[in-house]
Formats: structure tokens, C-alpha cells, sequence
């Protein structure tokens, strides 16, 4: 249905359920985030969103909340309704069952298990049935799930600051602080949205990182990827003290070396140690983001690292975000670049990107950017 055949107070509740799903931003993980407003004679009657993966769905929250009031009501979803038994049951038959008349979902569930079959068991059981209201916003809510469900590997967005001239840190690696507090406490919401952070050996060694979210908020702490190919992090690394989980990633096959126990010593401080295809004692990345998606159901997976890896995301075309904070002040010509990028032949065939959105935290601007795609 053509989202201007949507009457003006489907376009408000839409809205309505749209900010409700934002309530799961930092929870989900990895099922996505979804508001559910159900509505009879123009009054809510009970609403709700997905809180975190195991829990009652967006539907089911609203329908509790609505009670014998959903009989002959509308939901807005954000998300249609699933219809497969999971971990919960299918919540296309749950409003079928309460008497709801009419469902608007905001978009189709991309997921192969569902995939259009929530709406058609809904109008099945006679229920009116609408798909397609707002589904711009619906989709920048997930784009991970989306694109984990579309191609099995998650959206991967690079998080850089640097100060206006395009420096991440002086010539010696110094490089605390870029960015002022507002700025990096912004990057603490920007990680507990993430399902995984990527960072790279060089980077825990020169900064020892903690990689945690640390927000007020509740938040489910993202998964720590280390790519080292020899297994060079120590096990008092700061990192392995954090809560939840640190996925430290070796080279495979010839590119592997014999770890003289280092192995056994990490998984004993608390890490997973895996070993995925690596070329000239690199990690490969598109075997990474594979193994990301699949075996870890990562959605958005924010890579925070220095110029070689996000270098080699770029130029691999493995990205589909940048979020750069730029601070206004210059470090000079012999600091160290955001990028280690080849340089082009020429201007036509430079990197073409596109800011999405510019905003101030403090004296810093964080420019949210996108790639244009091939």
C-alpha cells in the first residue's frame, strides 16, 4: 500500500510505535528493535516494544497492556508480526486471536522465516492488513538485522576521531584526549547500540582499552573483537577484566604461528579464541564479517581501530558508515592520518562520501557519513 493512501492518525501512531522501538536501541541484540501500539476509536488502548531477546515481543507487551480492550482495535507495528515459533510464539496469530481488525506494519520482516508470511496468515484470519507506513524510519532503526538477515554479515560502521587537520594521534601514538568529554560520551551511546566492537592487536597494545559501553542506561555490553594474529594480547590486558564477552581472533594455517601456550593463557584470563583465514599475518576481513554474522548474530558491529585496519575496511568496500568526531584543534603534518589508504590516480577516482548528518557535542563535530555504494 502507498504510504500516502495512510490516513493522517496512522501517520501519528506509526510515529508513536517508531519511538517506542528506540526503548530496545541497546538491548535486543540480535533480534530487532520493535514498537507496538494498538489503538480502537482513536485512544490507545495498550502499547509496548521489544526489551531484549528471550522476552515477550512488541505485540505481546501491547496486547497485555490492552487487555480485552484489543478486540476490534488497530496495531501499528513497526516490524510485521512474527509468525514462526521461535523462542516465543508467533505473534501474527496472538492479535489474530485478540479480535484485533486491522494491523499497520511499518515494513516487512526481512527475516526468511517470516518474510511476508506474518501479514498473510493476518489477513488469513480475516484481519485488514497494510504494510509500507514509514518504512524509511523503520529501517534506519535496524539497519543491522536487515542486513544480517539480506547477506548473512552485519552493517559495519568505523568510529575515528581526529582533530581538524585529519590527525588521530601524535607521531609517538599519543593520542588521549582527541575529543572532549560530551564527544566521548557520545561514543559510549554510539557502542552500547553496537552488537560488537572490532579493534585491532596494535590498538589494545598501544591504548589498552577497556571497550565497554558505560552509560547510565540499561545496556547489554557488546561483544570485543580483537584481530590478532598471533596471539600478542597479554592476559592482564585491560579488556579481559570487563564485563561480558572478548572474541580474540588468530590467524589460521600457514599464516598462524605456534602460540607457546599464549592460547591456553588467554582463554584462562577469559577469552574465546578463534582462527580465522588470514593473508601476510592479516586477518581476512570478509571471512570475519561471516563468521560475525552467522556465528555470533552480530547486527551493527562498530570497528574502533587505527589507520591500517579502518584502511583496509574502506578499501576493501567492507563499510557502510563513519562517524568521525573532529575536534578544532591541529596536531601537524608528521601525526598520524585517520586512513592508510592507497592514493588514487586521480580526483575522479577518489572516495566519494556523504554526510548525513553534522552535530556539535562541545567544541567537537561528529560528521555521521556514509559511502556512496558501486
Amino acid at each position: 500500500m502507498a504510504e500516502s493512501t495512510f490516513r493522517t492518525d496512522d501517520h501519528a501512531f506509526m510515529t508513536r510505535a517508531l519511538r517506542l522501538a528506540q526503548g530496545g536501541l541497546r538491548t535486543t541484540d540480535p533480534n530487532p528493535r520493535v514498537g507496538c501500539v494498538l489503538v480502537r476509536s482513536g485512544e490507545v488502548v495498550g502499547e509496548g516494544w521489544h526489551r531484549r531477546t528471550g522476552e515477550p515481543h512488541a505485540e505481546i507487551h501491547a496486547l497485555e497492556a490492552a487487555g480485552e480492550a484489543a478486540l476490534g482495535a488497530t496495531a501499528y507495528v513497526t516490524l510485521e508480526p512474527c509468525a514462526h515459533h521461535g523462542r516465543t510464539p508467533p505473534c501474527a496469530e496472538a492479535l489474530a486471536r485478540a479480535g484485533v481488525d486491522r494491523v499497520v506494519a511499518a515494513m516487512a520482516d526481512p527475516n526468511p522465516q517470516v518474510a511476508g508470511q506474518g501479514l498473510a496468515k493476518l489477513g488469513e484470519a480475516g484481519v485488514e492488513v497494510a504494510s509500507g507506513l514509514m518504512e524509511a524510519q523503520a529501517q534506519a532503526l535496524n539497519p543491522g538485522f536487515i542486513r544480517r538477515m539480506q547477506t548473512g554479515r552485519p552493517w559495519v560502521r568505523l568510529k575515528m576521531a581526529a582533530s581538524l587537520d585529519g590527525r588521530t594521534a601524535l607521531a609517538s601514538g599519543e593520542s588521549q584526549w582527541i575529543t572532549g568529554e560530551a564527544a566521548r560520551a557520545d561514543v559510549h551511546r554510539l557502542r552500547a547500540r553496537s552488537s560488537a566492537l572490532v579493534t585491532g592487536i596494535g590498538t589494545v597494545l598501544a591504548d589498552d582499552p577497556r571497550l565497554t559501553a558505560r552509560v547510565e542506561d540499561e545496556v547489554v555490553q557488546p561483544l570485543r573483537v580483537v584481530l590478532d594474529p598471533h596471539l600478542a594480547l597479554p592476559p592482564e590486558a585491560a579488556l579481559l577484566a570487563q564485563p561480558g564477552r572478548t572474541l580474540v581472533v588468530a590467524a589460521a594455517g600457514d599464516d598462524g604461528e605456534a602460540d607457546d601456550g599464549a592460547e591456553a593463557a588467554l582463554t584462562a584470563a577469559g577469552a574465546e579464541v578463534i582462527r580465522l583465514p588470514a593473508h601476510g599475518g592479516t586477518i581476512r576481513l570478509g571471512p570475519l564479517l561471516d563468521h560475525l554474522g552467522a556465528e555470533e548474530q552480530v547486527n551493527e558491529l562498530l570497528v574502533e581501530t587505527g589507520a591500517t585496519l579502518a584502511g583496509a575496511f574502506v578499501e576493501a568496500g567492507l563499510w557502510d558508515e563513519l562517524v568521525l568526531y573532529q575536534a578544532p584543534h591541529l596536531l601537524g603534518d608528521a601525526a598520524r592520518g585517520l586512513f592508510r589508504l592507497p592514493e588514487p590516480a586521480s580526483m575522479a577516482e577518489r572516495t566519494t562520501l556523504t554526510v548525513v548528518e553534522r552535530r556539535l557535542f562541545g567544541d567537537d563535530q561528529r560528521l555521521w557519513i556514509r559511502r556512496e555504494k558501486a
